[in-house]
């Protein structure tokens, strides 16, 4: 009878130490939720509302689409998207990527841009991605302070030297892709 006794006060204490870690884990959640994603989804649509509202967007998207036709475009748009005081304020919602994408596209469609030029486009016109998400991924991270100093700059650069290499690798990549069609 002692061991049966003894058994279920195992048990319980296991399941509530479980069940403590899982609500604890649970109201930790809520708290990151509500400190950091929430703000950052609020300033996000923001952003895009500014975008999409001042038509700079589409701006952009039009002054950019014709250099699309060559590889010397992409590599500028690649560049352009990728400046580092530029790409935090684009990549919110990729909505210049989301535009540019479509124009490109439907030049690609029509036969105006040639076809192997599509997945440089792709590569040029992301070449922003992860620049608008970092400064939250550090503060999610509850990095210190001096990280954050560091570190975005360093991503910002860094999508500054990528992005256009990912261009040229995707470029070369490209050589008979379309080789039928």
């Amino acid at each position: 009878m002692h061991t049966i006794t003894k058994i279920l006060e195992v048990t319980g204490r296991g399941v509530g130490n479980v069940v403590g870690i899982l609500y604890q884990s649970g109201r930790d959640t809520i708290d990151q939720v509500i400190r950091n994603i929430l703000p950052f989804m609020a300033f996000i649509s923001m952003v895009i509302g500014i975008i999409l509202f001042t038509g700079i967007g589409s701006l952009i998207a039009h002054t950019l689409s014709p250099l699309a036709s060559n590889v010397f475009g992409l590599l500028l748009i690649s560049i352009v998207c990728a400046i580092p005081v530029l790409s935090p304020l684009l990549g919110p919602g990729a909505v210049i990527a989301q535009i540019l994408g479509t124009l490109l596209g439907v030049e690609i469609g029509l036969g105006h841009i040639p076809a192997q030029f599509s997945l440089p486009a792709l590569f040029a016109i992301d070449s922003q991605v992860g620049c608008d998400f970092i400064p939250v991924g550090l503060a999610l991270g509850e990095a210190e302070p001096e990280t954050t100093e560091i570190g975005v700059p360093a991503v910002l650069i860094s999508r500054l030297i990528t992005g256009p290499l990912a261009v040229i690798l995707a470029y070369l990549a490209s050589f008979g892709l379309y080789a039928g069609h």
